[in-house]
C-alpha cells in the first residue's frame, strides 16, 4: 500500500513540475507578447527595431540572468532606463506572470 502512495506522490509531483513552464506562458505570454514583445521580440533576444534603438538587452545577457525576480518585478514596475513603468498599466499578477514567462525565453 506505501508503494502505491508513494507511486502515486511521484506522479501527482512531476505533473506539477511539467506544467510550470506552460502555466507561466498562459499567464504570462499573453501579456508579454501584448507589452513587451514589440522590443524584447518574441525570443526576448530585443532584437527588434524598437529593442535596438532602445538597447534593450537579451534576457540571456549574464547581467540579467543574475538578477532576482524582485529585482526583475522592479524593473517592469518602475520602469528601467529606456523601457517604461507598468506601474497602474499591469497588475502584480499580470508582472509576475511576465517575469515567469521571461523565465522560459532563457530557457532556450
Amino acid at each position: 500500500m506505501l508503494n502505491r502512495t508513494s507511486q502515486a506522490v511521484a506522479v501527482a509531483l512531476t505533473l506539477v513540475v511539467t506544467s510550470i513552464p506552460a502555466l507561466a506562458q498562459g499567464l504570462g505570454g499573453d501579456t508579454y507578447k501584448a507589452k513587451c514583445q514589440m522590443c524584447h521580440g518574441a525570443d526576448g533576444l530585443g532584437a527588434t527595431p524598437a529593442g535596438k534603438s532602445m538597447k534593450a538587452i537579451p534576457f540571456n545577457d549574464p547581467q540579467i540572468l543574475q538578477k532576482s525576480d524582485a529585482e526583475l518585478i522592479e524593473a517592469t514596475t518602475n520602469g528601467k532606463g529606456k523601457m517604461p513603468a507598468y506601474k497602474g498599466k499591469l497588475t502584480d499578477a499580470e508582472i509576475k506572470g511576465v517575469i515567469g514567462y521571461i523565465h522560459t525565453l532563457q530557457k532556450k
